[in-house]
């Protein structure tokens, strides 16, 4: 690809303020960093110098509050009032945010309010619960259910962190009690879990029995007086808040006396340890764990196994993971709580931004959003805006097909997530839909059709992943129905089925009803709708059923109903609309992306990979609607979420423009590995969707030598990736193998298969025929690259990147997104632009040239922020012989305007896709465009204009894009 310009430098631009009075910060662009022990602050200080130089404006931080200490992502917060000491010291974090004032930059801070990591002690919230069970201070601010249905756990916690079944691991020595420092409390690997001081008397009573013989010792009535009072301890059942302060006063009282009796006389240490050599058992001896099966049973939690979380898990989780225990954020007291550290950050101006978590698990995500913006605003010591948003803030808000962000958030839009999936379908070129869905069907030998997919697998979701959230929903339904006599007959089975169908049928991931405000037109839609597939799906069960589903979850309120009943009712609504999302995201998400494999780029967070291809017009208008409702929303094309990078996928869709290419490949590269694969029971391992999966894969990300030609062999860490992500894939996909039940086999033959496969021996047949293919699609996927980045880049919205991806970048899922960036070699990248020529950019393979896309309108929308912030949306139309084959639109404000060109299907006009080869394609510009000194911003070279027509050949003679302007 010969990419030729002149020379440009790296001029800093004008900068914006860190803080502003009256109106909240809007970045020009945002970087995403990934922070844990191997990213600390102190190297995030050592790289703002060159972010700015990149022209951003705004660090975009992943969580950086106390986690457990292995964590590489930073969502399992465990304290929100500390920062994580893996990450670096308050003066670290300091010395960083002073090094971005220095810069003019700001920080987007992505805020996690929905739940908090338990896994680690460190979690005094949960620690607490676990010891004092109901009467735990604590207890309020964990969405639990006390008194479900299985009597043997009515005021306990389950805990299904056990290896194997819970008698199993007792009998092998793995639970075992110790005692420091006055305090009894349980291991179980490096886990700690403490032990109910009421409970302390399995071992006192046994350790005064085994110290008879000291009855005249001062210790031993101390320690009698010790036991009389754990005796009067308020139980951990208690209600009464006087009571509960009591217990939480004398517990502690206790064990200081037992920590001090026990320093002043060693005879009763000594005791206590032999006791506990006693109660931990002997493996082999089965009754030897009696005593510590009693003691442990007298807890407020119940140790289980890690399968039975589906079933019986009574504490909302964040999705199906266990070590996630959702907060009830809504409680006045949870909230201030949750935000103290967040808000003094933002009063300081650390923080000038938010991005929050996950909002469809809050119980009430519109009026989080609204008290949220009024603590920012008090912080900021300033008025709340008219229009409500004190501070710049995105949530992480999933859409799907038609559905729009709920005007009413007082946000500035989504995460982008919407952007990167259109801007995606943009490049698909539908044309070749039958003919890939034809090959698709072909090699995998049956059809998929996905609305059906979807449906069964969020079903499976119900039953093996999230099936106690949903039988919760059935009864609380169930005892609504019992308030009326025209509902009472309807059985627990025939309501909880109706729940289980009418969330498969779920359009989208939740509704947004709220108590007291009228039912909105959209939610109305999405729950008949919901209400009317399910009843299409289930002919055989009484409509009425469904009817009364619906009637409740548009809050029509029963007859007579008392308070009590319509704060049931409510309480089930709202309850309802947490559940629905999770269903969808695992079923989707994280199974049917990784089984309906027919073009994988599509199969992303809130993608629709049943939809093949978005025309121009369409694109133009997301583009019009986000400009006028949504003009700072994010827009992304990398993630730490996403499945695949923006330049694996924009390899992957460029699949769809050799549909015939693809079909002959796939059969002469199945007749080659065919030998490589194992029978499995009678089946052959990899399947025919795995094997199509894996060659998407391979082609997305095969790497490329710097003359453009692919290299000739993967290295042994390609292969290793390669492995990983499909061992992640086919669990996720949960047909052959899976997370709860691995085929150790099934992954064998995976694993080996692609190590045969990937043979660097000169008897490989494979490689050589897959090398052609890759070569040809990593030239048309660096141009979907280049398109999509300055899509994004120039779109209405704010620009994000994730970290790294100024680059070519061919990271999968994560863990292998998350890889330390190499920040040395792009700093030395950009640097070289100042003096970069014709021939050096030539070498498109190193990335080079879309760092300079990037660093280049960055600079730009810097120096022109209120262009893009507040300039019109123009589309504009080409014609001629390629019209179909660009994308072209103007941004205006006033006398100021840019004019922006961007190629797809670019197999159809040729490799290198400049100058003659676009023939008579033109765009002719809008008449509200003046056009003297009309030049490209790229190149700085005047364009040659007839009638207000731009001939792609001349716009796009020297570089694959362009950006045109007379500023």
């Amino acid at each position: 690809m010969n990419f030729g310009v002149g020379r440009w430098t790296l001029g800093v631009g004008r900068l914006l303020p860190a803080v502003t009075k009256t109106h909240p910060r809007i970045p020009t662009c945002t970087y995403r960093l990934q922070f844990n022990r191997w990213f600390t602050f102190s190297q995030a200080r050592e790289i703002v110098p060159y972010l700015n130089a990149l022209e951003v404006s705004d660090v975009y931080a992943s969580p950086y509050f106390q986690a457990s200490p292995d964590s590489l992502h930073g969502y399992d917060i465990t304290d929100h009032n500390k920062l994580n000491a893996a990450i670096g010291s308050r003066a670290d974090y300091d010395a960083w945010i002073a090094q971005l004032h220095e810069h003019s930059m700001g920080q987007v801070l992505d805020f996690v309010p929905n739940h908090v990591g338990i896994a680690d002690s460190r979690n005094q919230w949960w620690m607490d619960v676990l010891e004092n069970g109901r009467s735990s201070r604590y207890a309020p601010y964990f969405d639990m259910d006390w008194e479900p249905r299985k009597f043997d756990l009515r005021d306990k916690v389950l805990l299904p962190i056990l290896s194997d079944q819970y008698g199993r691991v007792l009998e092998r020595g793995e639970l075992q009690v110790r005692f420091e420092e006055g305090t009894f409390f349980l291991l179980y690997g490096e886990r700690r879990l403490p032990i109910a001081p009421g409970t302390y008397r399995y071992i006192l009573e046994i350790a005064l029995k085994n110290l008879a013989g000291h009855k005249d010792e001062d210790f031993y009535p101390q320690l009698q007086s010790i036991l009389t009072a754990l005796e009067y301890l308020p139980k951990r059942t208690e209600a009464d808040p006087k009571r509960i302060a009591e217990r939480i006063r004398e517990k502690e009282i206790i064990k200081r006396r037992l920590e001090r009796l026990c320093a002043e006389a060693p005879q009763v240490q000594q005791a206590l340890e032999k006791v506990l050599a006693q109660i931990n058992g002997k493996p082999g001896d089965a009754r030897s764990f009696d005593i510590l099966d009693e003691l442990l049973n007298a807890q407020s939690y119940r140790l289980a196994s890690w399968r039975v979380a589906a079933e019986e898990i009574n504490y909302r989780r964040f999705f199906d993971v266990n070590e996630l225990a959702a907060i009830r954020v809504e409680l006045p007291k949870v909230f201030d709580a949750v935000h103290r550290l967040l808000l003094d950050l933002v009063s300081t101006g650390a923080v000038t931004g938010l991005r929050i978590d996950h909002p469809d698990g809050l119980y009430l995500p519109g009026e989080y959003f609204e008290k949220l913006q009024q603590r920012c605003a008090k912080a900021l010591g300033i008025a709340l805006p008219k229009d409500g948003r004190a501070i710049y803030m995105v949530a992480e808000k999933i859409l799907t097909g038609s559905e729009t962000l709920r005007k009413d958030w007082r946000v500035h839009g989504t995460t982008g997530y919407d952007f990167a999936n259109h801007v995606m379908q943009l490049l698909v070129d539908s044309s070749a839909e039958a003919a890939i869905t034809k090959t698709f069907h072909r090699f995998i030998g049956h059809s998929v059709p996905f609305g059906h997919l979807l449906y069964a697998k969020k079903l499976q979701v119900m039953k093996l992943a999230l099936a106690n959230d949903v039988d919760v929903l059935g009864n609380m339904l169930d005892r609504l129905s019992e308030r009326s006599r025209w509902y009472r007959d309807f059985t627990l089975e025939a309501l909880s089925r109706a729940v289980r169908e009418t969330i498969a049928c779920f359009p989208v991931y939740r509704t947004y009803l709220a108590p007291g405000q009228p039912v909105s037109e959209e939610d109305r839609q999405i729950v008949e709708r919901a209400i009317s597939a399910a009843k299409r799906r289930n002919p055989a069960i009484d409509e009425s059923i469904f009817n009364y589903l619906r009637d409740v979850l548009l809050f029509r309120f029963q007859p007579n109903l008392d308070a009590g009943g319509r704060a049931a009712h409510t309480h089930f609504v709202l309850k309802f609309q947490q559940t629905t999302g999770p269903v969808i995201a695992k079923g989707l998400e994280d199974t049917v992306f990784y089984i309906y494999n027919r073009l994988t780029a599509l199969n992303e967070v809130g993608g629709e990979p049943q939809q093949f291809g978005l025309s121009i017009e369409a694109f133009h208008e997301r583009n019009l609607d986000r400009q006028r409702n949504w003009p700072a929303t994010l827009l992304a094309t990398s993630t730490h979420d996403t499945k695949r990078s923006e330049d694996v996928r924009a390899r992957i869709v460029a699949i769809s423009e050799i549909p015939e290419l693809w079909r002959r490949s796939l059969q002469r590269w199945h007749v080659a590995n065919r030998g490589w694969k194992r029978m499995i029971n009678d089946l052959e391992a990899p399947d025919a969707s795995e094997e199509y999966l894996l060659y998407q894969t391979l082609l997305g990300t095969w790497p490329m030598q710097a003359n453009g030609e692919p290299e000739p062999m993967p290295s042994p860490e390609y292969v290793e990736r390669i492995q990983a992500y499909m061992a992640k894939a086919l669990h996720e996909a949960k047909i052959n193998t899976s997370w709860i039940q691995p085929n150790l086999q099934w992954d064998a033959a995976m694993r080996d298969f692609i190590a045969k496969i990937l043979d660097p021996s000169s008897r490989n047949k494979f490689v050589p025929i897959l090398l052609p293919v890759a070569q040809e699609i990593a030239r048309l996927g660096a141009i979907n690259s280049l398109t999509q980045t300055l899509l994004k880049l120039t779109s209405p919205g704010v620009p994000d990147i994730y970290q790294g991806n100024e680059v070519w970048d061919y990271s999968l899922v994560d863990p292998d997104n998350r890889r330390a960036v190499d920040y040395n070699r792009r700093r030395d990248m950009l640097q070289a632009l100042s003096t970069a020529t014709p021939r050096k950019l030539q070498t498109w393979p190193d990335g080079q040239i879309k760092l300079f896309l990037i660093q280049r309108v960055l600079r730009f929308r810097r120096e022109h922020a209120d262009l893009f912030q507040r300039g019109e949306y123009l589309p504009l139309r080409a014609s001629g012989t390629f019209s179909e084959c660009c994308v072209s639109f103007a941004r205006r404000l006033v006398n100021k305007w840019i004019v922006v060109i961007a190629p797809r299907f670019s197999s159809r006009v040729g490799f290198p896709l400049v100058d003659e080869r676009w023939k008579d394609t033109i765009i002719e510009l809008p008449e509200t465009l003046s056009l003297a000194q009309a030049h490209d911003l790229f190149t700085c070279r005047p364009l040659p204009l007839r009638d207000r027509k731009v001939k792609l050949a001349d716009a796009l003679s020297i570089l694959p894009f362009a950006v045109i302007t007379s500023l």
